[in-house]
């Protein structure tokens, strides 16, 4: 396990517990103490975590982690799901596209897919993002029409929040939004933990005519700070194998088409 996997397990298991010391830590990666505890001081330093004697607790952000430090939780199945999402978008339509591990995964399967990707007349896909690793992405890998919203960036998630963003949101028309979610309920919806990054996703399906809303089964169920939308609003939810049939059931009974990827 390199150094970056390493520091990712850490941090989920000081979401799920709060604490941890270095003894555990150890034991459960199978790595020495000396190992943890030079893991624990660089995570410290950048102000990850908070430095313990003997162990590390979790520094106020164990619901929002860094994407970067995102990427290996349940990815077989984020890596499905964006497949399966990505194969609903028709060639030459505007789509709207926000920030998040799943989402990467949708623009990674819109970039490979070569009917996406032409030059001829209005064959060209056009993504709308407020997200700069998603323009990232789609920039190196494909010959899609990019545009991004502004704003001011939130560096856990690479997200331009703001009124600068909304301003641009508001002049252009979706054909779908894929929107990556921290939580969609049947009854309360789809939610963010960050207010910012809930208002630029709900411009996204106000301004949508579909929306699809992409979810590993983790998020399905749970809640979050702010709603982007109600789930009345929601076409379409892509998951994975892994939802619990009861709540497969309940979004369908609300009028969501559920596919499970």
């Amino acid at each position: 396990m390199d150094r970056y996997a390493r520091w990712n397990a850490l941090l989920e298991m000081l979401t799920d517990s709060g604490r941890i010391t270095v003894e555990k830590a150890a034991e459960l990666l199978n790595v020495s103490q000396a190992t943890i505890r030079r893991d624990f001081d660089q995570l410290a330093q950048q102000q990850m975590i908070t430095r313990t004697r003997g162990g590390a607790v979790a520094n106020g952000v164990s619901y929002d982690l860094p994407l970067r430090y995102k990427t290996a939780k349940h990815s077989a199945e984020k890596q499905r799901i964006g497949a399966a999402a990505a194969a609903l978008v028709s060639p030459g339509t505007v789509v709207g596209l926000n920030g998040g591990t799943t989402s990467t995964e949708v623009a990674r399967a819109l970039a490979v897919r070569p009917d996406l990707n032409t030059s001829a007349e209005g064959a060209q896909l056009t993504v709308v993002t407020n997200a700069l690793n998603i323009a990232n992405e789609l920039l190196v890998r494909s010959r899609m029409k990019v545009v991004v919203a502004g704003g001011v960036v939130r560096p856990k998630s690479f997200e331009l929040v703001g009124p600068l963003g909304g301003a641009l949101l508001r002049e252009v028309t979706l054909d779908v939004a894929l929107l990556g979610v921290d939580a969609i309920d049947p009854q309360l919806g789809a939610a963010a933990h960050h207010e910012g990054e809930a208002a630029m996703n709900n411009l996204m399906v106000a301004r949508a005519k579909r929306v699809v809303i992409i979810a590993d089964s983790s998020k399905l169920g749970g809640h979050a700070f702010a709603r982007i939308c109600p789930v009345e609003r929601v076409e379409t939810l892509v998951t994975d194998t892994g939802a619990a049939p009861g709540l497969v059931d309940a979004f369908r009974t609300a009028g969501v088409h559920v596919i499970c990827a």
